[in-house]
């Protein structure tokens, strides 16, 4: 029987590195990663950015149009606060712009915003002057169509995205359903998500939208300037509404 006391542990230790070197092996490998530096106290998420904390502390901003409850219940009182209501914009170098045209209208054209030199008269311009044209031949007298503009002031780049989720798109479902218009042309993509179509799919050339209950026939196409930039556009246009009407202005 061997009675020599066991060696102190460090020796031990020595001896089976030792061993393992002797052998070839002197490196040691585990797949899962070790947290040599971890916090001592447990894990604690990250201490947020100053911008971070202070984008946390911000209220929501508010909607555009401000609250729902307080916009106008007729035509004429929408065209005022239109013109006047601090919630619709934050303003710009231009001036707003009302729509124009008749409640019940048989066509109403919805463009993204007004013309760079209106001043009073919504689409006093060429684009303005393309859809007198267009009226004209789609059998309408100049001032039976309800002519409107998305945005309240001609504005160079609209954020479309941001003004989405600001709420225009209810500002715009109001607005279509004081003027009650029997079909809606809408001319720019743009507004289109406005109206609740997808961005991410095709925008079809004819469709219906549910404005308070009342469901809209709409025919989009682009907007007024690529319009008069290309002729092939219009002529799609025009063949895409003697389609939807048959050949007959109401």
């Amino acid at each position: 029987m061997d009675d020599r006391p066991a060696p102190p542990l460090a020796a031990q230790i020595a001896a089976a590195q030792e061993w393992w070197r002797e052998a070839g092996v002197d490196l040691a490998f585990v797949d899962a990663p070790q947290a040599w530096l971890a916090d001592p106290r447990g894990e604690r998420p990250p201490e947020p950015t100053p911008a971070a904390a202070a984008a946390a502390e911000l209220p929501p901003a508010p909607k555009i149009g401000g609250n729902p409850a307080e916009w106008p219940r007729d035509l004429a009182a929408f065209r005022d606060w239109w013109l006047a209501e601090p919630g619709l914009d934050a303003g710009g170098a231009f001036p707003r712009v009302a729509a124009r045209g008749p409640e019940g209208a048989p066509l109403a054209i919805l463009v993204p915003m007004p013309e760079a030199d209106d001043r009073d008269t919504l689409l006093s311009g060429p684009h303005g002057r393309l859809l007198a044209s267009l009226a004209q031949a789609m059998g309408f007298a100049p001032d039976a169509l309800y002519l409107a503009a998305a945005l309240p002031r001609h504005t160079a780049l609209p954020d479309w995205t941001a003004l989405a989720a600001g709420g225009l798109g209810d500002v715009l479902r109001h607005h279509l359903a004081l003027a009650a218009p029997r079909r809606l042309l809408v001319l720019g993509r743009d507004v289109l998500p406005l109206l609740g179509h997808d961005p991410a799919q095709s925008a079809p050339a004819v469709s219906e939208i549910a404005i308070q209950g009342r469901q809209v026939p709409v025919l989009a196409s682009y907007a007024p300037a690529r319009l008069l930039e290309q002729p092939r556009l219009r002529k799609g246009l025009w063949q895409r509404w003697l389609d939807w009407t048959d050949g007959e202005a109401e």
